[in-house]
């Protein structure tokens, strides 16, 4: 079973540590070093894809390992040596501070104000729970899944069902997510199949090498899971560059349903499983570990192309439109 959590993780707690303790400690920063980089070597999944050399990067971090003095140092090495990755999956976890990579999302445009959809598009009175939005904009039904991390509840889908009921079509908006729980996502892709579809692959590491993966297996969505039946609806779906994890997963989903129209901006990817090991020092690193592919076999790592590319710009913003949203309301109700 396919059952994973992408963005859940343990806290960490820093106790008994005194200020001579946190910033000289007893630990020796190569070995650490040298157990991050073994950690990734043999378990990351993307080197090939993304065309590293790990081994090069190891040597230049353990050149600059000289200037460090304290573990705040070792923490900023270890974190420049793992965004060298530009994976957002990628994570080192201390008591102090947690890493994290923003390149794959930092070069694109925002694609989305969801305070400018409240104001300019939305009822006061729009309804709300654990993370999910959703209101009418005149003949058409609105729903915001600001997050997968919350399971959504058949129940809930069933009243928002009702109050879509006399709606021409469904927007679904995903920009911003960042992930959570593929079973929350993908029981809400579900809703748009009539039947099981063959939607991708994934793969398992094998081994420490680079490219020891298992055969590829054959992922499909099936409707037994799905939360309400939209595969009749119209159903537009909005995207940006931070539609990321179990959020890119899902684009990845209901790109085969025949009744969904994906718009916006590019996918963030994220289409590498997380795991995570532990640090002789105590801290955690997650990591990319399992790769997924669509169903031609091709990657959706590095994110998933929309049907149609809208942006929104500076001068959209100051006016209060969000073009994205207007073409969606356009194709439910087959004005262009």
């Amino acid at each position: 079973m396919r059952r994973f959590c992408y963005i859940l993780l343990p806290l960490l707690l820093l106790v008994g540590c005194d200020k001579q303790d946190v910033m000289e400690p007893n630990y020796n920063a190569q070995d650490n070093l040298e157990a991050l980089w073994k950690i990734m070597d043999e378990r990351y999944c993307f080197f090939e894809e993304k065309n590293l050399n790990w081994d090069s990067i190891y040597y230049e971090y353990k050149r600059r390992l000289k200037g460090v003095r304290t573990v705040f140092g070792l923490f900023d090495l270890m974190d420049r040596m793992l965004g060298e990755l530009e994976d957002g999956h990628v994570n080192l976890y201390t008591p102090f501070a947690v890493s994290s990579c923003s390149s794959w999302y930092d070069d694109y445009p925002k694609d989305f104000s969801f305070d400018l959809i409240k104001e300019h598009y939305l009822h006061r009175n729009y309804r709300t729970i654990n993370g999910l939005y959703y209101d009418t904009i005149d003949d058409v039904g609105y729903m915001y899944v600001s997050s997968f991390s919350v399971g959504i509840a058949s129940a809930t889908m069933q009243y928002v069902d009702y109050f879509f009921r006399n709606s021409k079509g469904v927007i679904i908006d995903v920009r911003n997510n960042g992930g959570g729980e593929l079973t929350a996502s993908e029981s809400l892709a579900a809703c748009m199949f009539k039947e099981k579809r063959h939607v991708g692959y994934i793969r398992h590491k094998t081994g420490k090498g680079h490219n020891d993966f298992s055969e590829p297996k054959r992922i499909f969505i099936d409707p037994a899971v799905r939360l309400i039946d939209w595969s009749d609806r119209r159903v537009v779906v909005l995207t940006n560059r931070r539609t990321y994890s179990s959020a890119n997963d899902f684009v990845n989903i209901i790109s085969y349903a025949d009744n969904v129209t994906v718009i916006g901006g590019k996918t963030g990817g994220g289409g590498g499983m997380p795991l995570s090991r532990d640090l002789p020092i105590g801290w955690m690193v997650r990591f990319s570990a399992v790769p997924s592919f669509n169903a031609d076999m091709e990657s959706i790592d590095g994110g998933i192309d929309p049907d149609e590319f809208v942006h929104i710009n500076e001068e959209d913003y100051a006016a209060g439109v969000d073009p994205i949203l207007e073409k969606a309301l356009r194709i439910i109700r087959n004005i262009e």
